[in-house]
């Protein structure tokens, strides 16, 4: 596909979004939301930061696709690497698992796919590209260049986004990690 053919962005929370977001717009890119994000340890966490992605797509008026919770096939995906350490096996299996699906739906669509998960200094790149790139169409776009970090702080601040303070998953919340 041509670099202005329509992309689906796997949006893992709203404040890495916004920079990603608009990064790809102001290169011309049509642009649809996907938040695919079952990996998240509860519904209630999964919902608050749905609400923020919601605010994020209304703000730059692209479509959002919501990829069903299901956070039962997450667990058995990451079965054994529990006790993986932040940044560990665990992350890369769940990039695996998040990906995959963007992947399907974008399949299903006909576009090529990408992720927000490089916009965050806490996730490697190289690792999240390692995961994308087993899927037919995916696009391997580094946010954390061109200020995609910061850019995305300032959308985020401004807009009021939801600013979680960790992962998502239930192992991140251990201490020591």
């Amino acid at each position: 596909m041509s670099d202005n053919a329509p992309l689906l962005l796997h949006v893992c929370c709203a404040p890495c979004g916004g920079g990603c977001v608009e990064r790809l717009l102001a290169e011309g890119r049509q642009v649809r939301l996907y938040y695919s994000n079952s990996n998240l340890a509860s519904r209630e966490e999964f919902d608050r930061r749905l609400d923020s992605v919601r605010l994020l797509a209304r703000h730059f008026a692209v479509p959002l696709e919501i990829d069903p919770y299901d956070h039962a096939a997450y667990l058995a995906c990451v079965a054994g690497l529990e006790n993986e350490p932040e940044r560990g096996r665990r992350c890369t299996r769940c990039f695996g698992f998040n990906l995959g699906r963007t992947a399907l739906r974008a399949t299903e669509l006909g576009m090529n796919f990408t992720t927000t998960l490089t916009v965050s200094p806490h996730k490697d790149s190289a690792v999240v590209f390692a995961a994308g790139q087993v899927h037919p169409g995916f696009e391997a776009i580094d946010f954390k260049k061109r200020d995609g970090f910061l850019n995305s702080n300032r959308i985020a601040r401004e807009l009021g986004f939801y600013r979680q303070t960790f992962c998502g998953c239930e192992f991140s919340l251990r201490k020591g990690d």
